[in-house]
């Protein structure tokens, strides 16, 4: 009896997961009824594209640099909040320079989005609340204490870390409690994880449009990139574990991903808005990006066509077609002038006729797959029960009867299958979050001078509407939380207790690699996981330690530019910054004893690939200063290399003989090669 009971308790858990998913697709086919597979709209009707909104009146912003005591900066972005007319600060980024003017030793530390906070009590408890998609209310008082930052960008293994301890504590902890415990816990983390990503993209959007609008280099271009790309890779497993020099090539990947997706979007959106006779209008911030849009239609239109066929494809919105209320529309207008041609014109031009421009929906246009509805000006909740259907299916499944992908075969055809349906269909259900969406349109209404006041406040009104994260903050409220946070952390900077010696500790963290090997480093960095972080171990401080740093941090950054440059350069002298890779190879030829095996590949590379001279001498001697195996097998391949002029190759034996009588690495088959060298 008991092996009969245990063998039918999986097909009924079996059946009813195939039934929570039928249902879903069921009501979502009450939508694919809405939305014909082809339009039978008239193209004659199909209207020309609005100009461009006013993108001149550029956002007031300035950056501001603090010392910290130790040698480290804060820099800080205040911007003029249109709303208010206030100027909040908005980003902190910390910078520890080791109290030099080298740009060489310099290491980007934390990063703060001001208006993001811990989160109140209140907050706190309604986000355990399972399926509450609603803001509750709002943090008004952050305390005294410094805010959280929103990421720290050094390369590190603690995301990883973190990642493999939560999924060891959900799956063995939390799991065979039972539904009861693990719904909350798991709502948390969800709410938590997705106010970070949309601090995150705020901040993003707040660096890119400072250094495009000022022009001004507040962090040098490959800061600027480590940031993003650091930033894109933190929800992936081992993003925060990326080799920093792959990180330019991460950033362009995703820029160019992010122009693929955009421009995808910007032309399925105006096709298909203007096959149904509605206005494309890209909202473009002063970055010169459009990442949103906005779908319009006209007073005049509405009236005349009551009774035309809507296709709603990728619009996802209900036909303003004889639709009541846009005929006593009470909302925000505006009148556009439209010559003969349809074609916007300025006030008074001969013939041209007015048309009152009603707004019916924004859109995100780094959205993938399809344009994101944000916005639904007739109807504020129809954003947000499409993006509830994301996360409804993604809690049912996952927090309440811990199902993924890959432990139910029939969950996951029943989940093929109905992404698969919904993604070809082009329905705005159970896509990707819109969270990045809706911290970018949050900046543009915050900073973008050149939207109109009434209107950016009707799109702020809405937008709070579609807040599923009882963590999230107002607005208003956000702007005082900014300026609260500011002053906490300034406060922070000042106390000699504070900042710096927050800073001095990971300094001396940082100094443990210089004085203990790889075993004492791993026992060092298990104590600190089964700690849960209380126990991270430090060493004294030294002058010679911090001269220790000093020498690596500027190592790091001339082996990175060399790898970037013998990855990406046909010839140096040709597209490369000549004085620049001397520079490095000079450095690299005094201090690179410890430089990493990927360096001795690039310097072979870079020794093949030139012709000026003085480069190779630097490329060799670099070889011979690096104390690894790798570097004198490259110095070998040079010396065996027929075809190079033998003054290379004579340079290459005389270091190699140099590094067999210095004791250098190199594997036993080298050095009895090497040993016959000396001998001939």
């Amino acid at each position: 009896m008991r092996q009969v009971k245990s063998a039918n308790k999986k097909p009924n858990i079996n059946c009813l997961v195939l039934g929570v998913v039928f249902v879903v697709l069921l009501s979502a086919s009450s939508i694919f009824s809405q939305a014909p597979g082809s339009s039978t709209s008239d193209p004659s009707l199909a209207v020309s594209q609005p100009a461009a909104p006013d993108t001149n009146k550029e956002p007031n912003l300035r950056i501001e640099k603090v010392p910290v005591a130790g040698g480290a900066e804060i820099m800080t972005i205040f911007a003029k909040i249109q709303q208010s007319k206030k100027e909040i600060p908005m980003v902190s980024v910390l910078r520890d320079t080791l109290g030099d003017d080298k740009p060489e030793n310099d290491q980007l530390r934390y990063l703060w989005m001001l208006t993001y906070t811990k989160g109140a009590l209140d907050q706190k408890l309604a986000a355990f609340v399972p399926f509450l998609y609603t803001r509750t209310s709002n943090h008004k008082n952050p305390g005294s204490g410094p805010p959280r930052p929103v990421a720290d960008i050094r390369r590190s293994d603690k995301q990883l870390w973190n990642t493999i301890l939560w999924i060891a504590f959900t799956k063995g902890a939390l799991n065979p409690i039972g539904m009861a415990a693990r719904a909350p816990v798991l709502q948390y983390r969800q709410n938590t994880d997705d106010y970070r990503r949309s601090a995150i993209a705020q901040a993003m959007s707040v660096l890119s449009l400072y250094e495009s609008v000022n022009g001004e280099k507040v962090l040098s271009d490959t800061e600027m990139k480590d940031i993003e790309a650091r930033l894109s890779l933190s929800d992936t497993m081992f993003g925060w574990h990326m080799q920093d020099e792959n990180l330019s090539r991460v950033y362009d990947k995703t820029v160019a991903s992010s122009r693929d997706i955009r421009g995808h979007n910007w032309e399925l959106l105006r096709q298909y808005s203007e096959n149904q006779g509605l206005f494309f209008d890209p909202l473009v911030m002063p970055d010169g990006v459009a990442r949103h849009a906005i779908v319009w239609t006209s007073a005049e239109d509405v009236a005349a066509n009551t009774g035309r066929k809507f296709d709603n494809r990728f619009l996802n919105i209900r036909s303003p077609w004889g639709d009541d209320r846009l005929a006593k529309w009470k909302g925000y207008s505006q009148t556009r002038w439209y010559d003969e041609e349809n074609r916007v014109v300025e006030e008074g031009t001969p013939g041209a006729k007015p048309r009152t421009m009603i707004p019916l929906a924004i859109y995100g246009l780094d959205y993938p797959k399809i344009p994101a509805l944000l916005v639904d000006f007739r109807d504020a909740r129809n954003p947000k029960r499409r993006e509830m259907t994301r996360r409804a299916l993604h809690d049912v499944t996952s927090n309440v009867f811990a199902l993924g992908q890959f432990s139910s075969l029939p969950y996951f055809f029943g989940r093929f299958i109905y992404d698969f349906a919904t993604g070809r269909r082009g329905m705005d259900i159970n896509q990707a979050s819109r969270v990045r969406a809706y911290a970018q349109l949050k900046t543009l209404l915050a900073l973008d001078a050149s939207l109109d006041d009434q209107f950016r406040a009707e799109i702020a009104d809405k937008l709070e509407k579609v807040s599923l994260n009882p963590l999230e903050n107002d607005l208003d409220v956000e702007i005082d939380l900014a300026l609260k946070q500011y002053e906490n952390l300034m406060a922070y900077a000042r106390r000699p207790d504070g900042l710096p010696a927050q800073l001095e500790r990971e300094r001396r963290a940082e100094m443990v690699k210089f004085v203990h090997g790889s075993k004492d480093r791993f026992f060092f960095k298990l104590a600190h996981y089964l700690t849960l972080g209380e126990y991270t171990h430090k060493e004294k401080a030294t002058p010679e330690l911090v001269a220790t740093i000093d020498v690596h941090r500027q190592l790091h950054f001339h082996e990175r530019y060399l790898r970037e440059v013998a990855y990406a350069s046909a010839k140096p002298e040709v597209d490369s910054d000549v004085a620049a890779i001397k520079r490095s190879l000079t450095f690299i030829s005094q201090n690179g004893a410890g430089a990493a095996e990927k360096t001795t590949r690039a310097l072979a590379k870079l020794f093949t690939i030139t012709d000026d001279e003085d480069m190779r001498s630097l490329c060799v001697t670099s070889l011979y200063r690096i104390n690894n195996a790798a570097a004198k097998k490259q110095l070998l391949a040079i010396y065996d290399n027929s075809n190079l002029p033998q003054r290379w190759r004579n340079m290459s034996a005389h270091y190699l003989k140099q590094a067999l009588n210095e004791g250098q690495q190199m594997t036993v088959r080298d050095a009895e090669t090497v040993a016959g060298i000396s001998t001939n």
